[in-house]
Order: structure tokens, then sequence, then C-alpha cells
């Protein structure tokens, strides 16, 4: 279920076509991200005023916020390839010597999800980044014998949600390291704007911004919420996006004014209505929405989380008093967490 949500900000295979022709090409399109853009703006203007490629880098942060696009844009300004992969796709060491004996000089890699690589191929990938070399073990048995092979000097550069999920030799091998953040919503207004112009959709600034203010601070999220308003205004209305449009597609939708969606409310009611405001053990909770403890943990809490309208607590979830405001339900002051009735909760808390 959360994977076919319309506030989901991993990619589907809808947005993967759509992002393409949505990218932007230049520093100069890119929109947010200021201090990360800033930074690479005088690095690649360094690397050109040497003949160097640039260094390599590692972009860190939530799904949706511009991770591979940035990778694009960087091998756009360099005027070099950009060779895109995965780290759950290099599933061998030979599959990735096959990857890095194909780059030419400058060429960009990316690496996408690099925490997901297994430890053979970080082992193949060190010398390669550091020294430029491939290590390869030729034969088998007594007759093995290593071979070293240049490689060009290239750029690699790795994405990841999970910064810490990366080992710190890998990591110690990235010299550049940013960090993505959510946008805010004029950055997320002027996204949607350009998404609409790039498709031909007629739009009203406060219609973008109507759109944007409830992405999330995600620009996957906001194309994709875009493209559904387009078609209910081609439907229903004139064909133009203004405010009225706007928040009537979008309640239709069902994604309210703060960005949260059918599901996020019903986790937010079962911890009210069910656990009387919590604390609730996540595998509870879980069992209660019939999701699996993955997808609560690591898909529904954390935008809640953000916006204040949970807790983890050592007994469990609770709903603060913004949740229930949110929601018009009467808020009931329950004491400390410490002293919240009912005792502890079944199940696992973190």
């Amino acid at each position: 279920m959360s994977e076919d949500r319309l506030v989901n900000p991993n990619p589907d295979g809808d947005d993967q076509q759509v992002e393409k022709s949505l990218r932007p090409r230049s520093l100069a399109e890119f929109i947010g991200q200021e201090k990360t853009v800033g930074q690479l703006k005088i690095a690649i203007a360094a690397a050109k005023a040497r003949s160097d490629p640039l260094d390599h880098t590692l972009f860190y942060g939530p799904p949706g916020l511009g991770k591979t696009s940035l990778a694009g844009v960087i091998a756009q300004e360099m005027g070099v390839k950009i060779k895109i992969t995965s780290g759950p796709a290099i599933e061998r060491a030979g599959d990735l010597a096959a990857v890095l004996t194909n780059l030419q000089q400058g060429d960009v890699l990316f690496i996408d999800e690099v925490h997901r690589l297994n430890r053979a191929v970080e082992e193949v990938l060190y010398p390669a980044l550091e020294d430029f070399a491939l290590d390869l073990m030729v034969g088998k048995g007594p007759s093995a014998r290593s071979l070293r092979l240049s490689l060009p000097r290239f750029t690699a550069i790795g994405a990841t949600t999970r910064l810490a999920l990366l080992t710190s030799p890998l990591r110690d091998r990235f010299v550049s390291v940013h960090r993505l953040v959510f946008y805010d919503d004029e950055a997320m207004r002027e996204i949607v704007s350009r998404s609409a112009g790039i498709l031909g959709m007629p739009i009203s600034d406060a219609g973008a911004l109507e759109i944007g203010r409830r992405a999330r601070g995600t620009p996957r999220i906001a194309n994709r919420l875009l493209r559904r308003v387009r078609d209910y205004a081609q439907v229903i209305a004139d064909g133009t996006i203004d405010v009225p449009v706007a928040r009537a597609a979008l309640e239709q939708l069902e994604v309210d004014e703060l960005g949260l969606d059918e599901n996020d409310r019903r986790l937010l009611h079962a911890i009210i209505e069910l656990f009387n405001g919590g604390p609730v053990g996540l595998s509870t909770l879980a069992a209660a929405l019939a999701e699996e403890v993955d997808a609560v943990e690591d898909v529904y809490e954390p935008f809640l989380l953000q916006l204040g309208f949970l807790q983890r607590t050592p007994r469990g979830r609770i709903a603060t008093r913004r949740a229930y405001e949110h929601l018009g339900v009467p808020y009931t002051d329950r004491g400390s967490p410490g002293d919240a009735p009912g005792g502890p909760q079944q199940g696992r808390l973190f």
C-alpha cells in the first residue's frame, strides 16, 4: 500500500519517465539546496580551470530531493558523460570491473543507493577511487596472480538515503560530502511553476504554491501531485490550475494542507482512538494498521515526527497535542510519557 501513495518520496516507473524531462540541466536551473549548489559551483569551476576531474562526491538525504538530478547536472557542467548504476545492481566484483573499464577520462560514475554495495564489490572500488587502478586476480590456485589495471581519472558520485549504513572506508574516500535538505515553500512553488511550464500547463503562482506546500518539501512528490492536478483541471475545470482548482483536486486526492494523506491520518487516528493516544509499541501499531513494521517505521513515521505529530518514547509511540488539533479531536493531557496509563505495550519500540 505504501508504494502506491501519492506522497511516497520513492520513485515509481511513471516518475522515472517524467522526471527525465523535468530535471534541470545546469546549476543555474537547479532550484533550492543553495548551500550545496554554491559549493559545487566553486568546485566545478576550480576543477575545470585545472583540467582535472571533479573530486569524488557523496550526496545523502531523504529520497526525492534531487541527488540523481545533481549528478546529471555535474556531468553536464563538466562536459563529460555519465554512467548511472546502483548498489543493488552491482552484484559481483566482475560487474563493477566491467563498468569501470568502460569509463573515459573525466567521466562521472553515479552509484545510487551506494550503501547497498556488498563488501566484495567495495574492496574492488577502494583502489579505483583512491589510485584509479583496478586490482584483479587472474587464474586459480597456486598459479593465481594479481593484476593491476590503470583506469582513467574519473569522478565517482554516490547517493544514499542511509548515510549511517556506509562503511567508514567507503565514506572516507568521498572527498566532498553534501547533505540535501527538504525544500521550503517558495522553492517548491518555483519547482512546480517550472515543471508546469515544461509540461505546458497554465498555472498561477498561487496555484503552484498550493501544490508545492502540500508536497512535504520534496520535488518528486510535487511533480507527482502536479500531474494529478493537471488531469483534474483538464477534465473538471478549464485546464488552468489556480488555487480553487488545486485545492479541489488535492481534496479529492485526500492530501491535506500539510501534505498528510489518508494513511498518515489513519495511523494517527489508530494511536488516538485505539490506544488512547499512546504509548503503543511499534509492532502493535503495525498489526492494528495491517501494515509491515518497516513500512510504519520507515515510510509513515518520519514525516509525522518532522511535523511534531508523533513522539517516540521508551514505552512506545505517542500522538502529540498538535496531532489532535490537526485532526480536530479534543485533547486530554495524560501527564508525562512516563506516567501514561495502560502499562508498557508489547512489541518493538524502536
